[in-house]
């Protein structure tokens, strides 16, 4: 399906995704629902990846450190911080900091382009493994894919 130029399921902001494994990589997961991010972790943890959970998005940015993280994927809906703001936040620490937005309202965000300007992927919600692993592909062009399942 397709929604101003953009794929709905994984909205690709900035680059084409590329097939292979991404080698390790030390990952922020911020989600305020732990079923999801142990999930993540769990399925990031089996391809090697060292990751990392903030239950919110203050939280996320007391742990964050430019150089610390090689990713942040973070899910839209945070409480009282939404995952574009922690983007921006994020962004204004380090500019170049690769950083995944999860999101049931892909579809809609993919409208307002203008406002995704510090997302390099959204990842629509529910995902499969292989969007997951597309998405990772897409922030990592330069190194083989991510997760092979």
């Amino acid at each position: 399906m397709q929604a101003a130029g953009l794929e709905i399921a994984c909205i690709d902001m900035s680059r084409a995704a590329h097939s292979g494994t991404v080698p390790p990589k030390r990952i922020l997961v911020v989600d305020d629902e732990p079923q999801v991010a142990d999930t993540i972790r769990m399925v990031l943890a089996l391809s090697g990846h060292i990751i990392e959970i903030a239950e919110s998005g203050s939280r996320a940015l007391e742990m964050y450190e430019p150089g610390k993280f090689d990713l942040v994927i973070s899910d839209y809906s945070l409480g009282q911080m939404n995952g574009l703001n922690l983007a921006r936040k994020i962004r204004e620490r380090s500019a170049t900091q690769p950083f995944i937005l999860v999101t049931a309202y892909a579809e809609t965000m993919a409208l307002k382009k203008e406002l995704l300007t510090d997302i390099d992927f959204i990842l629509g919600k529910p995902f499969a493994l292989t969007q997951l692993q597309e998405a990772m592909n897409s922030v990592f062009p330069h190194t083989p894919g991510a997760l092979e399942g």
